[in-house]
């Protein structure tokens, strides 16, 4: 699935009275205001709104009051929403393309475990947090649109990286030598076990998933290369050794994830993120666990395609999924 557009859309959109795209940061994010999601739109907003996305790889908007279906018909104006087999327990009924989030609400008691430790076991590194949504499938998400419905008055925000501008940044002899190469994504990759039974080991050998992606994909929209790389899913990089394979994943995180590549985003009670999956990784914020308040968010996600490496090879499925079945 593509973002319905076609390239020349999608580097160039006509303004649009009334409309302003406010970018964020130098690299990544753009504010878009002037519009109001919960309208019917036009084709001509509807292709800033894209153009924007795929220009500045996450856009937002604040003021917004979309229900579950205008949040669902804002969707469908860009592609088609993923229903998920299996959601949270706060996520609403009668409206299965909506996964809603709650964090502690979610986590507590999840795998027996609260989210304190859920948090130390699977995010026992600095950079483990950060992913792109299901990167473990052969076919991830294109897009995502969150909408904030509660939030604490400080903390929880989230922060964006473009993985393009991390591709760009690289030496050109190490942006050759990583086009050649693939590696193994897959659910939950360095999770720390608990002593004895484990109820989320028994869940990962019960619903694994794992795929063979490209490390640089071409964008199949703006024919931009991405750095393909994450610390939550990808396990290693293929015909590499296992000490060649971290230290080279080592070092392409933390590209992926410098500063000067990345936006992050003071939420409100209304706010609006729609981001290119394809092209972002992000973190979600762990500064509200202490916090007594809520923070409930609604996500709809948007049927993604196959990856594509430089040599024009597609994504290799090894387990637990295929292409367009959730």
């Amino acid at each position: 699935m593509r973002m319905t557009t076609d390239r020349a859309t999608a580097q160039a959109a006509e303004p649009i009275a009334g409309i302003e795209v406010k970018p964020a940061a130098g690299h990544i994010g753009a504010e878009i205001t002037g519009v109001d999601l919960a309208a019917d739109l036009d084709d001509a907003v509807i292709a800033a709104i894209r153009a924007a996305v795929l220009r500045w790889k996450v856009v937002f908007f604040r003021e917004q009051h979309l229900d579950h279906a205008g949040h669902i018909a804002f969707a469908r104006r860009f592609g088609t929403p993923v229903v998920l087999p299996r959601r949270g327990k706060a996520s609403p009924l009668g409206f299965p393309e909506v996964e809603t989030t709650a964090d502690r609400l979610e986590l507590g008691g999840r795998f027996g475990m609260d989210h304190e430790e859920w948090l130390h076991r699977r995010r026992h590194t600095l950079l483990r947090g950060w992913h792109c949504d299901h990167g473990a499938r052969i076919d991830p998400p294109a897009a995502t649109i969150l909408r904030a419905d509660t939030v604490p008055p400080y903390g929880g925000d989230t922060t964006w990286s473009n993985l393009a501008a991390a591709y760009a940044g690289l030496s050109a002899p190490l942006r050759e030598f990583v086009s050649t190469l693939r590696a193994e994504h897959r659910l939950g990759v360095g999770y720390q076990p608990r002593p004895g039974d484990d109820a989320y080991v028994r869940h990962l050998l019960d619903h694994q998933i794992a795929t063979h992606h490209p490390l640089v994909r071409v964008h199949p929209e703006t024919g931009e290369r991405i750095l393909y790389v994450n610390g939550y899913y990808v396990d290693h990089i293929t015909g590499l050794s296992r000490a060649e394979s971290q230290a080279l994943l080592d070092l392409l995180v933390d590209q992926a994830v410098r500063p000067e590549y990345t936006v992050r985003f003071r939420w409100e009670p209304g706010s609006v993120a729609f981001w290119d999956n394809r092209a972002t990784i992000h973190l979600a914020p762990s500064d509200t666990a202490h916090l007594d308040h809520p923070r409930i968010m609604h996500r709809v996600m948007l049927a993604g395609d196959v990856p594509v490496g430089v040599d024009g090879k597609p994504s290799k499925a090894l387990v637990g999924s295929e292409p367009g079945v959730w």
